[in-house]
């Protein structure tokens, strides 16, 4: 994996902030598509949070 200027250029703060992004589109159903990060990391964060989110979309699904 390559890494870009932009993957130096990030806090915890802003990766907890990419994370909860990507949780909430997945927690509404939305696809991955929409991840909006170019820098590795911050996708990365935002990726993850994602398939948090899915997980808890699709457990709300089977209880319905």
């Amino acid at each position: 994996m390559e890494f870009s200027a932009d993957d130096r250029q990030w806090s915890l703060e802003s990766l907890e902030k990419a994370y909860q992004q990507g949780y909430m589109v997945g927690l509404t159903g939305q696809p991955r598509e929409r991840q909006p990060y170019r820098a590795a990391v911050p996708a990365a964060a935002w990726e993850a949070g994602w398939d948090d989110g899915r997980a808890q979309y699709r457990l709300a699904q089977k209880s319905a």
